[in-house]
């Protein structure tokens, strides 16, 4: 009798570490677009348990991932999450890029070899030179694995679905459908049947309304707050930037949540033999008609209902899936986008920078070194680009003409360093601009990147309009790995945001995207 029990023991042991350690048949990436930790933290109060709570308490809870580069916008914040690699490999250093033929900003997904399904915008992955988690796992399963993501903007639901996705899906601005482009062949019927019917967002965004979902008295998380003011704020269609507006309120995340539902009860996740994945963003940044506000109740209402937003579709994929055989990956974008509107009497800005005036003294500064030319071609995003064919025509070498230009540059007011592209081509740099060859591709870097001292602000002179300072804070940035067999633990080391896409690659029994240079982390490898 002792032995039968003996075997039966080793045998539950052996199962149970095989279901620990079995690769799920469902991954769900949970990315909150400029989550913030300590907010987690002052709102903690006034979450429910089966939300951020759940998370924190059931799985296991890295404290900080850190982005290598600085300047950390949606676009390189969501293609470094999801490739495992830097925008130096993977070649999205940023939300826009800037045509100087053209004399215009475009999306850095702009791609006109495409059309829009339910939009006019033209974008697909295409800029996006390093594959992806879900790239991989199409590749493993030789195509049987579908994988879609879903998200208020395309910047984030085109780069975490990747090349090979079966579709991603945004929220357009002009008409409030679920968008996404003919990159992706073919369009699921439920999403065409959601667009198309009573449940469109369009139908029902005139009687849409943001008010305080609980009594005043309960948001007191900041005391910096001057008023004792409610809000209450209306979408209407009419309106110009309607949808815009919609999507960086607190409503936008039960907009992202119908969709995902209709995924998980139509798409057949978690059936196949093959493991299926689904990216979903989330919003918790400012209100886009309180940008230049900090500390308001409007954010604080975000939280509590993502928190619940959170708690719907964590139980949707328990009653659907399961977690015991879904890997829940939650995290945020590392940055949190405001914008500085100090009073004047209030005296932090050091002064300004003014980029017109130094590209056109530096064209002056130039002409007299080289001749008679137009030089420089323009400035755009903290870079200084050179005419780089008139340099070519004129047989001068770029790495001279840079350096020049640095030295050149370096002496105006505020500026705290220059860099050349030739310096980060070449390997000629010390540690301390790391941040800008990490942050930057070759293929699209301009010849000289500036950074200011802190307190000096950009100013572009447009005439009539105040000079606003968008600020692109690092924040805390939490990441938690949870369901699957995985025993909760929190873990206090700060870990690099490049670990998370091979750690998600090792779980799911696959290579890791083909531009990561970081191994899984630890606590996720067999045996732990």
């Amino acid at each position: 009798m002792k032995k039968i029990l003996t075997s039966l023991i080793a045998i539950l042991a052996i199962t149970n570490v095989e279901a620990q350690h079995a690769a799920p048949r469902l991954v769900v990436c949970i990315t909150v677009d400029q989550l913030r930790g300590d907010y987690m933290e002052y709102f903690y109060n006034t979450f429910g348990e089966r939300g951020f709570k759940r998370l924190m308490s059931e799985g296991i809870v890295y404290r900080n991932i850190r982005f290598e580069f600085s300047n950390i916008d949606r676009a390189s914040a969501f293609a470094t999450l999801f490739t495992g690699a830097n925008p130096c490999f993977h070649g999205i250093g940023g939300d826009k890029r800037y045509d100087f033929n053209d004399n215009r900003e475009l999306s850095i997904l702009n791609d006109p070899g495409f059309l829009g399904n339910y939009t006019h915008d033209n974008f697909s992955p295409q800029k996006l030179l390093a594959s992806t988690i879900g790239d991989e796992l199409k590749i493993a399963s030789l195509g049987r694995s579908d994988i879609y993501a879903i998200a208020p903007e395309a910047e984030s639901a085109l780069l975490s679905a990747g090349h090979a996705a079966n579709g991603a899906f945004w929220i357009d601005d002009i008409n409030g459908k679920w968008a996404t482009t003919t990159f992706y062949k073919g369009l699921p019927w439920y999403v065409d049947r959601y667009n198309s019917g009573r449940e469109s967002l369009s139908v029902r965004i005139d009687k849409m309304v943001w008010t305080p979902s609980l009594p005043p008295a309960a948001y007191n998380a900041f005391p910096y707050v001057v008023d004792n003011r409610t809000f209450r704020y209306t979408f209407s269609e009419r309106e110009i930037d309607c949808y815009p507006n919609l999507k960086t309120s607190a409503l936008v995340n039960e907009e992202v949540n119908r969709l995902a539902l209709q995924f998980l009860e139509y798409a057949g996740f978690g059936s196949r033999s093959c493991p299926d994945m689904l990216a979903v963003t989330y919003y918790a940044g400012n209100y886009r008609r309180l940008m230049d506000k900090e500390y308001t109740m409007e954010v604080q209402d975000t939280y509590y209902l993502l928190d619940r937003d959170i708690e719907q579709l964590l139980d949707a994929i328990d009653r659907k899936v399961g977690l015991a055989h879904t890997l829940i990956v939650f995290t945020g974008s590392g940055y949190y986008k405001s914008i500085e509107d100090y009073p004047e009497t209030l005296q932090v800005s050091r002064g300004d920078f003014y980029p017109k005036r130094c590209v056109a003294l530096l064209n002056m500064y130039l002409m007299q070194l080289y001749g008679q030319k137009k030089w420089v071609t323009g400035y755009y995003n903290g870079q200084i680009y050179l005419n780089r064919k008139t340099i070519d025509d004129e047989g001068i070498a770029l790495g001279d003409i840079q350096r020049k230009a640095a030295a050149f540059v370096a002496e105006f007011a505020g500026v705290q360093n220059v860099v050349t592209d030739d310096a980060l081509r070449s390997g000629n740099r010390n540690d301390g601009v790391s941040h800008l060859y990490n942050g930057t591709h070759h293929a699209g870097r301009g010849d000289l990147i500036i950074e200011l001292q802190p307190g000096w602000k950009i100013n572009p002179e447009i005439p009539g309009e105040k000079v606003k300072v968008v600020r692109h804070n690092a924040v805390t940035t939490p990441l938690v790995f949870m369901g699957n067999g995985l025993k909760p633990k929190h873990i206090y080391r700060e870990i690099k945001a490049t670990e998370i896409a091979p750690s998600v690659t090792h779980i799911l029994r696959i290579r890791p995207p083909n531009a990561t240079q970081s191994i899984p982390l630890p606590e996720l490898t067999a045996g732990n």
